[in-house]
């Protein structure tokens, strides 16, 4: 086969073969960031649905009481989800020891848990509420 003839049929399989086109591909990755970007977003948004009521709580001196080690705080908390950040909540439980309670709940006189504390009386219900119960008790909207 002579030179020629190569160099002809390279140019032919060159021709034939697919070229990327770097802007098509550039584009698909911008639409799949911006994608995931929103997903992420909209996850978040959903998950910190109740800031504005955990944080009205505390505007109002509501107080949880509660310990890392109880199931009854945890359920408490999950009601919440992300938004229990800003919930009104004191820690009892001292961390490496299970039977330890804090100076703070020590000197609330709190026994049990989760404990509520409610201004203006100071009434205390020791149990876990529905984010519903807790609005209707303080006038702060579940948003």
């Amino acid at each position: 086969m002579s030179q020629e003839r190569r160099e002809r049929q390279k140019q032919k399989l060159d021709a034939h073969a697919p070229k990327r086109n770097w802007g098509r591909i550039a584009i698909y990755a911008v639409v799949i960031a911006a994608l995931f970007g929103l997903a992420y977003y909209l996850g978040n948004r959903t998950q910190h649905k109740y800031d504005g009521f955990a944080k009205c709580l505390s505007d109002r001196g509501v107080k949880m009481y509660g310990a890392y080690w109880c199931p009854h705080c945890a359920e408490q908390k999950e009601k919440f989800g992300a938004s229990f950040e800003y919930a009104p909540y004191t820690e009892c439980g001292i961390k490496g020891d299970l039977h330890g309670v804090s100076q703070v709940c020590k000197d609330a006189g709190i026994k049990h848990y989760p404990t509520w504390q409610f201004p203006p009386t100071g009434e205390r219900v020791e149990r876990v509420f529905t984010l519903e119960e807790l609005s209707d008790r303080t006038g702060c909207p579940v948003r």
